[in-house]
């Protein structure tokens, strides 16, 4: 609700005021108006006053900075919602877009972790392929892996005899496959379920809303059926390899 004055009219700020009041130096504020994020503000003779309004935007920049949005895609945000559209309904739909699909938890092992787990297997040419695979960061003290899941299943292998080389080499040709079977998915999402995306500047806020409902329906979709699929291609690789072993192939 916006502050009343002793007058009866609404609150207005000078630049200070403005500043301190969204928690920001006037400098930034400055820097916000030349962007074009900040509505002019009502003049005075030389006097610059700022409103209720002005402040409010302060805070959605601010807020939409802390879930990572960039100044630019606030400015685009900014620029629809001032043509007419709902800004959180497009805020809500790219949140949506580009949420994670991964539900892994890295895990961080320190240098003698990592020993106990690998031993000798641990060379430089299978931490440089980890790292070129994207599995695991270096730091000083230790390393850190995107996934546990991913980092015991590797720990499991190697204990039932698998070289780390081995699973690198299986892990790199696991992971082109899968990226194709999602760009494949993406490819059909794009085509048949979301077209409305590559005309942004078009959609209502309540298109928006709708898209944003369907991306949440077809994401477990997604999950189900690489999952179905991964399993069906295991039932048929083991029984082709069986029949082969049982020929003596």
């Amino acid at each position: 609700m916006a502050e009343i004055s002793s007058t009866g009219r609404t609150r207005e700020y000078r630049v200070e005021e403005l500043a301190e009041a969204a928690g920001i130096t006037t400098r930034t504020l400055r820097f916000y108006r030349e962007r074009k994020l900040l509505q002019p503000p009502r003049k005075e003779g030389r006097i610059a006053w700022y409103g209720e309004e002005h402040l409010a935007r302060l805070r959605m920049i601010g807020e939409l900075l802390e879930r990572g949005h960039t100044l630019g895609g606030i400015t685009e945000l900014i620029g629809a919602g001032e043509r007419g559209r709902d800004v959180a309904d497009l805020i809500g739909l790219r949140n949506e877009i580009t949420a994670n699909w991964s539900d892994e938890t890295p895990v961080r092992m320190s240098w003698e972790e990592v020993l106990a787990a690998f031993g000798n297997q641990l060379t430089p040419e299978n931490t440089a392929e980890s790292i070129a695979q994207g599995y695991i960061t270096v730091e000083d003290d230790g390393i850190t892996h995107i996934s546990r899941r991913l980092m015991d299943a590797t720990v499991a292998l190697i204990e039932e005899g698998v070289p780390l080389a081995a699973v690198l080499a299986a892990s790199r040709t696991a992971q082109d496959h899968a990226d194709a079977v999602a760009q494949a998915f993406t490819d059909l999402a794009r085509d048949h379920l979301f077209g409305d995306l590559a005309h942004a500047d078009a959609i209502s806020p309540e298109r928006a809303a709708a898209l944003t409902e369907r991306i949440r329906r077809v994401r477990p979709l997604a999950r189900a059926v690489a999952d179905a699929q991964f399993a069906l291609a295991m039932d048929r690789r083991v029984k082709s390899a069986y029949e082969g072993l049982a020929q003596g192939n």
